[in-house]
Formats: C-alpha cells, structure tokens, sequence
C-alpha cells in the first residue's frame, strides 16, 4: 500500500472505525487494519484494567492457516501487572512505543523480556514486533496495540521500517478515539447489567459477556453459510452482541419474591416472570435506532420457540396484552413459531440456554458437558431452531473456548 493511499485509508476508517459501537468487534477490526498497513502476520491488543493489562484480542496469519475454512483461532485471555517485566506492560507504564527487531536476542541490560511460552506451544517464531500505547484525548494509556512480523518479499519476515511506524501511530491515534467511544458504551451496558444483577443474582457480568460471544459466534456461522456480504455481518454482529448482553435487563421489573425465590414458582408467579421480556423490549422502544431495535426484538423473543409454545408470543408490547386475533382457544397469546420469531431471538435462546446449564447458579449445579448437549439435541426443531443446532454443534469448540475466557 503506497502512501497516498495509506493516508485515504487512514481518512475512511476514521469513519467506518467511529460507526462501531462494540468494544469486541472494535478490537478485532483495528488488529486487522494495523496488521493490513504492514502486512503483519500476528498482532494483539490489550485493554488495561485498573494496575493490570488484558490480553483481550489475537489475530495470528501463520496459525490460522492451519485451522479448517471458517474456524477460530482460538485463545485464552489473561492478565498482566502494568510494569517493566514484559513488552506489554514496559510500554503501558512508560507510555511510549517499543520497536525490536527480534524479541529472541533483547539485550540484558533492558528491564522488559519476553515469553516464548506461547511460540513453544504454538510452533510459531515471533520475531519482529512493535508495540505501542493506545491512548486516550488526555494520553492516559487505555490498552497497548502489539504488531507483529512484517512480511517482506517470499514471505519472508522483516523488521519494521521508519515509514510502518509513522503509519501505525497515525492509525492508533484514530483507532484510540473509537476505542474510548465503544469502552464507553460498554460501560453503559454493563451498568445497565449491574442493576439488574443487583436485582438478580443469576445475572452476573460473566454469563452475559458469555451469551454475547456465542450469539456472535452463531450468528457469523449462520450468516456465512448464507454467502451474506462481510460488511453486513460486520455491522448485524455489532448491534446483535449488545443487544444479547441486555436480552434479560427486563427482569429489574420483577418483585423481589418471585426473582429471588428459591423454590420453584407457582404458576401466577412464572406469569409475573414471563412479563420480563416485554418490560425489556419497552426500553428500547422510545428510539428508533438500528441497536434499540434489535435490543427490543432480543429482549421480547429470547424465550419464544421453534415448536410454537414458548413466551410472550403474539403480543403487543404497550401492553402485554395478547393480539385478539393471534390466541388459543383460552384467551392466551399463540407462540411465535418457526421463522416467526427473529433469527436474533433464536440465536440468544440457543445461546442462554446453553450458558444457563453448563454454569453453576445461586439455585442450581453446573450440569456435565454430555447431559447439557443432550439437552441442546433433543431440543433441534422443538425449542430450537434446528439449523443453528446443527451449527452449534459444528463450533461447539468455540463455545467451549468462550466458556473458559468468562468463567
């Protein structure tokens, strides 16, 4: 990529990267625009955390090769104490980049050192790297950015050159001010989850962030099967990660003696209970946005299913009064049914359920692996949708790489 059209690309993400509202997706859109500027192999971000910085994001070229089409490559996150031990830390403490043309032969008089812990699993020779804060309007340091391997001619790893990281700190500067935006929002969402945590024991920051990351992943798998255009996934995966962090928000309208209830509900009160999907679907009903939208639609139909017999069901949400012309013979609202309901309602549904069983709660025991996926197989075209069962069961190496990042 010449110059000119370096600085272009720099213009143009100022806006595509500013129209990204999820932190998640954010990081993975700014790895790959760094890497794409020097033709990186690898790279990675963290976010800091108060003292500490996290390994929230990977992407690796050489590794994922490897996998199959479409697979993950998959990661644990971790965390490190902002000081001088590692790269990392050394560049989030002192606030400056660091550029090494080969993290194997770091002079011993510099205080940093780098782990080929993850090289030696991952047969992989990292080798080049730079690495450099990301900062906010003021240059407090929100995460670090790490790129590495620059490919030159015959794929031939290189070190970085004056005019890569001129390019790189220009983008960071444009990808900090998104990442201060998306940190934002997210802050409100998780505020918004902790009041009803608060209320709910059961809604806890980690099963949200859990749920969020399968319906992701679902929906990337549906959607590619689809041949859907990669800038509509991009943007439908935003919004849909969001909206499935707050699909059980409504609940901080249900009185405490049936939300905190030990024992199993009587069915006046699991009616009470069922009105948390309209109450949530009522949040978002004042702004007509894309993310409100699919927030409401998530909120509403996240307990519907495929079989026609989950809740609320043809409801009008003003209300939560069922529609006269869509009932049974008692008066109650008919299910939506089948493609009836919204593919991000059934998504979350799928990935809810699955959360709810493999973890442990204030009221029950995390269930074994084999009795959760039978669960999920006896449900395809009962509960679920039995495309995105077969799906599910495809990237369930996925899922299960999720659960450990969120425990």
């Amino acid at each position: 990529m010449h110059e000119n059209e370096q600085r272009n690309r720099l213009l143009q993400l100022g806006c595509d990267l500013g129209a990204i509202q999820d932190l998640d997706i954010l990081m993975e859109r700014i790895l790959t625009e760094a890497r794409t500027f020097v033709h990186g192999d690898a790279g990675s971000i963290y976010i800091r955390e108060k003292d500490t910085l996290r390994f929230a994001y990977t992407q690796n070229d050489t590794l994922q090769r490897k996998l199959a089409k479409d697979e993950k490559l998959l990661y644990t996150s971790f965390t490190l104490p902002i000081d001088d031990r590692s790269i990392a830390g050394y560049v989030a403490l002192h606030n400056q980049a660091l550029c090494i043309d080969d993290v194997y032969q770091i002079p011993e008089t510099a205080p940093y050192r780098f782990s080929r812990s993850f090289d030696i699993r991952a047969h992989y020779r990292s080798r080049s790297m730079y690495t450099l804060p990301l900062r906010d309007i003021n240059q407090k340091v929100l995460g670090v950015l790490q790129i590495l391997n620059p490919m030159g001619p015959e794929n031939m790893v290189r070190p970085f050159k004056n005019k890569d990281t001129r390019i790189l700190k220009h983008f960071a500067s444009i990808a900090s001010m998104a990442l201060e935006r998306a940190s934002l929002t997210r802050s409100i969402l998780l505020r918004m989850i902790q009041m009803a945590e608060m209320r709910d024991p059961k809604e806890t920051g980690a099963h949200v962030n859990r749920v969020a990351s399968y319906s992701v992943l679902l929906y990337e798998a549906w959607a590619k099967r689809r041949g859907m255009d990669k800038t509509v996934i991009e943007r439908q995966r935003d919004r849909l990660r969001m909206a499935a962090m707050l699909h059980d928000v409504g609940k901080v309208a249900i009185p405490d003696g049936i939300l905190k209830k030990p024992g199993r509900l009587t069915e006046e009160e699991f009616e009470t209970m069922k009105t948390h999907t309209f109450h949530g679907a009522r949040l978002f009903l004042d702004v007509h946005s894309d993310f409100d939208n699919d927030a409401a639609e998530v909120a509403l139909t996240h307990h519907e299913r495929w079989d026609g017999k989950g809740y609320p069901g043809h409801t009008d949400i003003t209300t939560g009064l069922p529609l006269p012309e869509k009932t049974d013979g008692s008066g109650k609202a008919l299910g939506l049914k089948g493609e009836e309901i919204p593919i991000f309602g059934r998504i979350v549904s799928l990935a809810d359920v699955y959360d709810a069983l493999s973890h442990q709660r204030v009221y029950k025991k995390a269930w074994k692996e084999e009795r959760v996926l039978e669960v999920i197989r006896e449900g395809k075209g009962t509960q679920f949708d039995p495309e995105l069962v077969e799906i599910f069961f495809d990237i369930l190496d996925g899922f299960q790489q999720i659960s450990q990042r969120f425990p």
